[in-house]
């Protein structure tokens, strides 16, 4: 990355059970190494599954599962529609698509996109996504499918030298917002009110003046989230290089906004915020730290009760820097944060972290009925599997 610009069923109808039972089977650490890539029962970890009752074999538990995804390209952007269905974007211009629970990748790409760097991807169904190019320039692309992939089309070009593009997020199937980088001092905001076939620059003049050195991270595709569904929603977005690493906060669909500093440490080109997640308008977790490897990265946690008005650090944080986190669905207080050294787990809203996996993922999501992945370097696409 390159400072301030590439930082840039048991399903259906479950209950709060859940989000328990996956807390507490997540617990346990497990070894990366040794997490298969099929649901074969003979490779899971001894860590994640429950002591034997009798002489056979145990029963396989939740954990990461590996999909093959027969390429190597980096993954940051990822969208979970359910358990069956996901979405996953990156570099090459690569977009991949499964459904079938990740036994099958299918190769979705926008023709011709190639030299194109993808670092994030909005599904609003099994057929429909947006995806988002990052770069100066022209190079910061959205582009759309309505047939599962098979055709794309480039909705927005951006062709302002000075913009560089972090992040997309939708409020809702019509209603969508993407984040620029400062011009003229100030983030800019793009908005769709078509489900993402145009786009416009709104107006700057509710959006607070960005500090010098202040950006977006674009390494998770979750610099930009909302909890609310619909025009009017609230929606959030975090920053760093700055000298405090800060989170903004939209109460009216992106038109006006408010700025808190957070207590995750910045200061430098490399750290800040750089994963958002909020399960309603009120609780919501942030993760970021020093991408750089070997680099420290203390307080690299934070949680809000107030929708952002006030972050408290964690007091258990993960070990590292962590890029990417998502809420457990139908738990109020657990959630996984994922960066390059490992997967962490809270089960108490974000104040205690616990590292339970070692893989390198760089972004995760879950879907409303459970489904859960996590995608990274070296073409790593995983589910969170149960028996």
């Amino acid at each position: 990355m390159t400072a301030g610009r590439t930082r840039r069923a048991a399903l259906t109808g479950l209950t709060g059970l859940l989000g328990a039972a996956l807390a507490l089977t997540l617990a346990a650490p497990a070894r990366a190494g040794a997490i298969p890539t099929a649901p074969a029962a003979s490779r899971t970890p001894a860590s994640l599954t429950a002591p034997a009752e009798s002489a056979a074999a145990p029963a396989p538990a939740p954990g990461w599962r590996l999909t093959p995804t027969g390429t190597d390209v980096r993954f940051r952007g990822l969208a979970a529609v359910d358990h069956r269905t996901a979405w996953a974007a990156g570099s090459r211009g690569t977009v991949l698509r499964t459904t079938d629970a990740g036994r099958t990748w299918r190769n979705v790409s926008p023709p011709g996109g190639e030299g194109l760097e993808l670092r994030d991807v909005e599904a609003l169904d099994a057929r429909r996504a947006v995806v988002l190019a990052i770069g100066e320039g022209e190079a910061s692309r959205l582009l759309r499918t309505e047939d599962g992939g098979a055709t794309w089309t480039e909705a927005f070009r951006n062709t302002d030298p000075r913009a560089f593009y972090d992040c997309v997020t939708f409020l809702d199937r019509r209603h969508g917002l993407a984040l620029s980088d400062p011009v003229d001092g100030r983030f800019r905001i793009l908005s769709t009110r078509d489900g993402g076939r145009s786009w416009e620059v709104l107006p700057d003049a509710g959006m607070p003046a960005a500090l010098p050195g202040e950006a977006g991270f674009a390494a998770s595709g979750q610099c930009l989230v909302t909890a609310d569904r619909g025009p009017g929603g609230d929606v959030w977005f975090a920053t760093g290089g700055g000298a405090t690493a800060r989170v903004f906060h939209s109460a009216d669909g992106g038109r006006t906004w408010t700025v808190t500093d957070s207590p995750v440490p910045a200061g430098d080109p490399a750290r800040g915020v750089f994963g958002l997640a909020f399960r309603d308008r009120r609780h919501g977790l942030a993760v970021g730290g020093d991408y750089r490897a070997g680099q420290p990265s203390p307080a690299a946690a934070a949680v809000t009760a107030d929708g952002g008005r006030g972050w408290t650090p964690a007091g258990t944080p993960p070990p590292a820097y962590r890029s990417g986190v998502a809420w457990l669905p139908h738990s109020g207080t657990a959630a996984l944060a994922v960066g390059p050294t490992g997967t962490d787990l809270t089960r108490d809203g974000g104040r205690t972290w616990r590292t339970v996996d070692t893989g390198s993922y760089d972004t995760v999501d879950c879907a409303p009925d459970g489904g859960c992945w996590a995608s990274g370097e070296k073409g790593r696409i995983a589910r969170l599997a149960r028996p």
